[in-house]
């Protein structure tokens, strides 16, 4: 398919694991890509497998907003439009309220909530512009709480409402926002996990698919709240968890 042949879109957190995952997916459907991470050499990287003439990138850090427009002004100097944002950058922090320092609060809510923001409020212009779209990167954790998460429960929670409330702000303007909120997701992010094999098999056991996703499974639900196939979808907060969500939480009887 070449549902996004002349369409640009920005990716932030595209250096590895989901973000990776969508900048591959709309590579393989014919967009230009605007790339930000905090990882440079890993961007780079990226753009050296893509087609680089149409790839752009630059170390990006959200929680900074003049960063963030930087990423935005490339975009728009390198490619004259932005169709497309995926806000995926993000931080988790593991502990209870009272555990460490609350810097790691300061820093969960500046990178996964105030980047999200800071994102679209430095696009807004250009995708009415072009009548685009923006894509969230929320969590099943913003949808309900999370054992030991309550930083990341908290940032997620937001960007979760964020999402709603711009989509209504935003649809007289042309332009769509949605979010998606995957489960245990396989990335560099998770894989301290995969050195816990009892904690996977929880998790698995919760998951009626039997298993975590993969990358390209949720780059593929950003691709559709991307294309023109979701046109009349505006506003919502899609689970990519295996059905997890589907559970009201009782043990299975097995």
């Amino acid at each position: 398919m070449a549902r996004f042949s002349d369409k640009v879109v920005i990716i932030t957190g595209a250096a590895s694991g989901i973000g990776e995952g969508a900048a591959r997916r709309f590579a393989r459907e014919g967009a230009n890509l605007v790339l930000g991470d905090i990882d440079a050499d890993g961007l780079t990287k990226l753009a050296e497998q893509l087609a680089p003439a149409t790839v752009a990138t630059r170390e990006t850090d959200v929680s900074d907003m003049a960063a963030c427009e930087a990423l935005v002004a490339l975009a728009v100097a390198r490619f004259g439009r932005v169709d497309v944002l995926v806000s995926n950058a993000g931080v988790d922090h593991l502990g209870k309220l009272d555990e460490g320092d609350l810097s790691a609060f300061t820093r969960v809510i500046e990178t996964d909530l105030y980047g999200v923001v800071h994102m679209a409020r430095a696009a807004i212009a250009a995708l009415r512009q072009s009548r685009g779209c923006i894509i969230n990167m929320s969590s099943v954790s913003g949808l309900g709480g999370d054992w030991n998460h309550s930083f990341y429960c908290a940032a997620k929670g937001a960007v979760t409402n964020f999402t709603r409330a711009l989509a209504m702000d935003e649809a007289a303007h042309g332009v769509r926002v949605n979010a998606v909120n995957p489960s245990l997701t396989y990335t560099p992010l998770t894989a301290g996990m995969k050195e816990q094999p009892e904690l996977i098999a929880k998790f698995e056991e919760r998951i009626p698919m039997g298993r975590g996703a993969e990358p390209d499974d949720i780059a593929g639900a950003v691709a559709f709240l991307a294309s023109e196939d979701a046109r009349f979808i505006t506003g919502i907060n899609l689970p990519v968890d295996g059905g997890l969500s589907a559970s009201n939480g009782q043990p299975p009887l097995h």
